[in-house]
């Protein structure tokens, strides 16, 4: 079974902004011509590609083959005996044979989520989720994107621990398997080069 984390703010956040640079363009195209709106388009388009590089794109994958990052430039495969700590302080991170592994798909709340928390919020949270006596951070908080993504990693994660699977880990990789989202990186360097033409030509 495969859970994949994407935050819902991030996606209305991306469609909105969307909404609003068409409007911006349209608004141009009306008021300033068909040249403007040209000359707008590139900065438009790059500014709502940025947005949803940041925004919709990254998520957070389980299986059972282990977690898939899926960051603004690169996505990272890490398989389960490569895992060895799971912490929230600032996001979802990963602490693994590779390094650290950092969601940006799971930022983790502001000190004010923790103060408002009940302790029935923190029913039924995997064993590996608590410090000492039985203390929690902010980012492990179930509502919280990193609490959420954390808490099915953890619990995927104990499942395997307990069952000794975890035993005697066997790293198949020297590194990670990862590969750089080259068409984003491409297509920002293009909307930029056009952006910088069309601001000689105007």
């Amino acid at each position: 079974m495969r859970s994949v984390f994407r935050p819902s703010f991030g996606r209305v956040m991306t469609v909105v902004f969307a909404g609003l640079g068409a409007v911006a363009l349209v608004m141009t195209l009306i008021s300033d011509g068909s040249r403007a709106a040209l000359l707008l388009a590139p900065w438009d388009a790059l500014a709502v590609g940025l947005v949803w590089a940041i925004y919709w794109r990254p998520e957070v994958a389980v299986d059972d083959g282990g977690v898939r990052v899926v960051n603004v430039l690169r996505t990272i495969d890490l398989p389960w005996p490569s895992i060895q700590r799971i912490d929230t302080k600032w996001a979802l991170t990963l602490f693994t044979h590779y390094g650290k592994v950092t969601a940006w798909a799971a930022p983790a709340p502001g000190g004010l989520a923790s103060r408002m928390a009940g302790r029935h919020d923190l029913k039924g949270l995997p064993e590996s989720t608590f410090g000492p006596g039985d203390s929690i951070r902010p980012g492990d908080l179930p509502g919280s994107p990193s609490g959420s993504a954390a808490l099915v990693v953890r619990r995927r994660w104990e499942e395997l621990r307990d069952a000794g699977h975890l035993d005697d880990p066997k790293i198949e990789f020297e590194a990670p398997p990862s590969f750089w989202h080259y068409r984003t990186i491409l297509v920002g360097a293009v909307l930029v080069l056009l952006g910088l033409l069309s601001s000689v030509l105007a």
